[in-house]
């Protein structure tokens, strides 16, 4: 099977996703931030007998919680967001002086039944900015040290930096997928990105370049071994040495996932989500964008491509 030949449908497939995904962004909001970037507090309520979300939102706004957020876990569990609570007040003694915002998220939920509140996390606006930053400066440092890297690692092979430049590109593809994903998730579903969103995104990262270097180490031994073949020969051999065992591991680590996301807490739902999406959408990449854009880096492809989307001085005259 000659992958390579087909590599534009390739591309075609991915700039569409791509694009999806930045449409999706470029809409307000964006993202649809949880406690953890934003501040606030975020109580998971288990209820005795099945509840309706839409019920308890009235309750909450009826007991003066205007601004919450009612999501159902199951017919019995719901996830309330809402602004920052109160913290109880004691005296000196230990005395209680006021219940604080909990007792008053309790007082409102009282009518529709017995209830136990299984959880109550804060976080302040200062953390959850810290948070934003952290994230992000995370994102930075692991895209170069991973550009830095490969392109070390793969210095005995022509133009190395090519190799470390598609892994960036196929890590931000397999981000950006994912980004999109979850932006229509919060506008439809109402989904929140929290701290585990940002695990299960570097999780990603990292899955994602080294499936990408297990077909670069293929591709680097084969240009020693046949060294009067071509890349596109030598890109083809590889991709279909590697493939196999690419697919292999994913689906593995798929079922895995599949599993805790049936089993697993609503805490890690996030997580698991975005493992299960950018497992597939890393896998995809690896192959089918990573490797194959060498490929048309050498046949000049990737500067025709610049040429057309970039107003580049003189470049209608070089083409000319």
């Amino acid at each position: 099977m000659d992958i390579v030949k087909h590599r534009r449908w390739f591309f075609l497939v991915s700039g569409l996703l791509v694009a999806l995904s930045v449409a999706a962004l470029i809409v307000p909001p964006a993202l649809n931030p949880g406690i953890d970037f934003t501040g606030g507090s975020a109580l998971t309520v288990e209820f005795d007998g099945p509840v309706e979300a839409q019920d308890a939102r009235d309750a909450l706004v009826s007991g003066g919680f205007d601004e919450a957020i009612v999501q159902a876990i199951d017919d019995r569990t719901l996830f309330i967001r809402t602004d920052a609570l109160r913290a109880e007040e004691r005296d000196a003694d230990g005395n209680l002086l006021s219940p604080g915002g909990r007792a008053d998220v309790e007082n409102a939920l009282r009518p529709l039944g017995g209830f136990a509140v299984t959880s109550v996390d804060t976080v302040s606006g200062v953390v959850g900015g810290e948070n934003v930053r952290n994230a992000i400066i995370a994102v930075i440092v692991a895209s170069v040290a991973i550009l830095l890297y490969v392109t070390w690692a793969f210095r005995h092979v022509p133009n190395p930096f090519r190799y470390g430049t598609t892994a960036i590109i196929a890590l931000l593809h397999d981000v950006l997928i994912v980004l999109g994903l979850f932006s229509l998730l919060g506008k439809v579903a109402n989904m929140e990105v929290n701290a585990m969103f940002i695990t299960g995104v570097l999780t990603v990262i990292g899955y994602s370049v080294n499936d990408t270097i297990v077909v670069f180490d293929r591709l680097r031994e084969n240009v020693g071994r046949y060294q009067g073949a071509t890349l596109t020969e030598i890109a083809n051999l590889s991709v279909r040495e590697t493939i196999g065992r690419s697919l292999n591991t994913s689906l593995t680590l798929l079922i895995v996932v599949a599993s805790l996301m049936l089993f697993g807490g609503p805490s890690i739902q996030p997580l698991l989500l975005v493992l299960l999406v950018g497992v597939v959408v890393g896998t995809y990449s690896s192959i089918f964008v990573a490797t194959l854009m060498l490929v048309a880096w050498e046949h000049g492809e990737v500067g025709r491509a610049l040429r057309r989307l970039l107003p580049i001085p003189g470049a209608r005259r070089r083409t000319a």
